[in-house]
């Protein structure tokens, strides 16, 4: 795992052998950033969400890129115990960190973020209900992005909030404004 740009830019960790995420490529979390930054908007002082966070690389990637405030939730303690070990090392303070269910989150989740980003495992059954909850409770900021990455089986591109597909290998990313 590393961190592609940022104040944090080459940092690497290992994850322990006992972590069961799948963590975006870094050749995929490289395209991702590089379409956030230059299609959406700089990162620099904006709240993030990461949902399904796994090893918290992508929460590291908004810490790094100046995310003045960064909320991982991830049911798995020993998941959790990773992201918050790597952020002590890093001495990192504007990440938070909950260990809850997401659906059960997004329903009582009352804070508006400039940027969500999904990774759920690619067979969870309900993968494809992740953007009507977003937007049913009114998670993002006026102008903000969901990014849910997923697998070849879904396409999200008949969802009202749609707005862009991109695939980089076998990870997809969907946006929605």
């Amino acid at each position: 795992m590393r961190i592609i740009n940022g104040k944090f830019k080459g940092r690497r960790f290992s994850p322990p052998t006992n972590i069961t995420a799948r963590p975006t490529t870094d050749f995929a979390k490289e395209s991702l950033f590089n379409v956030i930054t230059n299609n959406y908007f700089d990162l620099e002082d904006t709240t993030a969400l990461d949902l399904f966070s796994g090893t918290g690389s992508i929460s590291f990637e908004f810490v790094s890129r100046g995310c003045s405030n960064v909320t991982a939730i991830e049911m798995s303690e020993k998941h959790l115990a990773f992201i918050k070990k790597t952020s002590s090392e890093l001495k990192i303070s504007n990440l938070r960190t909950s260990r809850i269910d997401v659906f059960r989150f997004l329903k009582s989740c009352s804070q508006k973020y400039d940027i969500i980003f999904a990774d759920p495992p690619y067979q969870l059954d309900s993968l494809k209900t992740l953007p009507d909850l977003i937007f049913e409770h009114s998670l993002l900021t006026e102008d903000g992005l969901f990014v849910l990455e997923h697998g070849s089986s879904n396409s999200f591109s008949e969802h009202p909030h749609f707005v862009e597909h991109r695939s980089y290998g076998n990870v997809h990313f969907s946006f929605f404004k």
